[in-house]
């Protein structure tokens, strides 16, 4: 299971390297910070169950922060904005 940590940290990383390449940097450090979360995991050769209990820990969070983004982040585009 932590070489599972591991294949994730590699994506991440191909993620970030790809947003660096675009000069997105405030998602390609939060990607670089990501990778070495995940591969630092890996090599910590916990339980399967903490390796489970960790990810779902991890999606919890990723998809609470994806949803406050596209809500109070994000930009109305002008066609859909309210009249007034």
């Amino acid at each position: 299971m932590g070489r599972m940590f591991q294949v994730l940290g590699f994506w991440t990383l191909a993620m970030a390297l790809m947003f660096l390449a675009g000069e997105l940097y405030i998602p390609a450090i939060l990607f670089f910070v990501q990778t070495a979360l995940f591969i630092i995991l890996g090599l910590l050769n916990l339980t399967e169950k903490t390796y489970m209990y960790l990810f779902a820990a991890y999606m919890f969070i990723a998809f609470c922060g994806m949803v406050w983004y596209a809500t109070f982040m994000m930009d109305v585009p002008a066609a859909h904005a309210p009249t007034h």
